[in-house]
């Protein structure tokens, strides 16, 4: 006979056979993919949000590093995941503009496979000249350029990178013809500059940011930002030395695999937004030359269209290709 007694005992019984039904996120712990090798700035900012977000979601975060294929490795692994919050990909302007419009096969779309959680950093690029360079400001290195068209070497750290694509923006926006130098990473192009074997790079700050640079044995001109750096401050940006539109942020930012839910986007955002606030975080980023530039889910999904749009059409200009 079916009585009262029997019917809760039933519900109960439901209840703890399937508690993944109704629990609330997260569950255990949540993994931020680094596309890239341990020890540089995106590793770096990874683990401080990930020590200091473990707190706030009650559960460890946990940073787990995937690199190969220029960011692809990590970033398609997190596009197949289950889109249930427990995996994000600390994406860059690499991963989610720049890549799918420079290497063949790229196996996702930086729209629809992806939600994001939040804007994190953005990791502005400075014009750097040899000691001897004539130029002492952007003006008068335009004016040097295109008095010698074809003349001017510029490196960067490898075909397709950031510090490549910043120059091909600059050459576009301000009518220049230079020679790319492409080197095997950042410490090599700063070499070639102290060396003088070449006339000047855009670089990331936080290679930028040296003993040479503050001593002399290299000059920065402007900051490819659309605000002056606290690291650099009497540095000008592009825009106010002369020429608009170079702005090159080498942004970076979390994503988890579309069709999460909403929920679960909105809690990661606030405990990440909550440990970039902090004081002691931002001190340490700041001294890598990575400022924090937080964004919503909302401002981050409106951006990355844009972004892919801008640097789809440098790379078309110059005809920029990889493998």
């Amino acid at each position: 006979m079916l009585t009262r007694r029997t019917v809760l005992a039933g519900s109960a019984a439901c209840a703890v056979a399937q508690p993944s039904w109704g629990q609330s996120f997260p569950s255990r712990s949540v993994t931020i993919l680094v596309p890239y090798p341990p020890g540089g700035p995106i590793d770096t900012l990874a683990r401080l949000i990930a020590q200091e977000a473990s707190a706030d979601l009650g559960q460890p975060m946990v940073v787990e590093n995937r690199p190969g294929g220029g960011g692809l490795v990590g970033t398609a692994t997190v596009a197949r995941a289950d889109p249930d919050g427990h995996m994000m990909i600390l994406g860059t302007n690499q991963t989610h503009a720049t890549n799918q419009n420079l290497i063949k096969n790229w196996t996702f779309d930086a729209v629809k496979d992806f939600a994001p959680v939040a804007g994190v950093a953005a990791m502005p690029h400075v014009l750097v000249v040899r000691k001897e360079f004539e130029a002492k400001t952007l003006a008068e290195f335009v004016a040097a350029a295109k008095a010698k068209p074809g003349k001017l070497t510029f490196g960067s750290s490898g075909n397709g990178s950031s510090a490549h694509l910043a120059g091909e923006l600059f050459k576009v926006k301000a009518g220049l013809d230079m020679l790319h130098v492409p080197l095997r990473g950042v410490a090599p192009m700063v070499t070639e500059i102290l060396a003088g074997r070449i006339d000047f790079t855009i670089g990331p700050l936080p290679g930028m940011i040296s003993q040479q640079l503050a001593g002399g044995a290299m000059r920065g001109l402007a900051i490819a930002s659309a605000r002056r750096t606290p690291q650099l401050p009497d540095l000008p940006t592009f825009a106010e030395g002369g020429v608009a539109g170079v702005e090159a942020d080498a942004w970076s930012a979390l994503f988890v695999p579309a069709k999460t839910p909403p929920a679960t986007v909105e809690r990661l955002y606030k405990a990440v937004a909550s440990a970039l606030a902090k004081d002691s975080v931002r001190a340490q980023l700041g001294k890598l030359g990575l400022p924090v530039a937080v964004k919503t889910p909302a401002e981050m999904s409106a951006m990355i269209p844009g972004e892919i749009a801008k640097w789809a059409e440098v790379i078309r200009v110059a005809k920029v290709t990889m493998e």
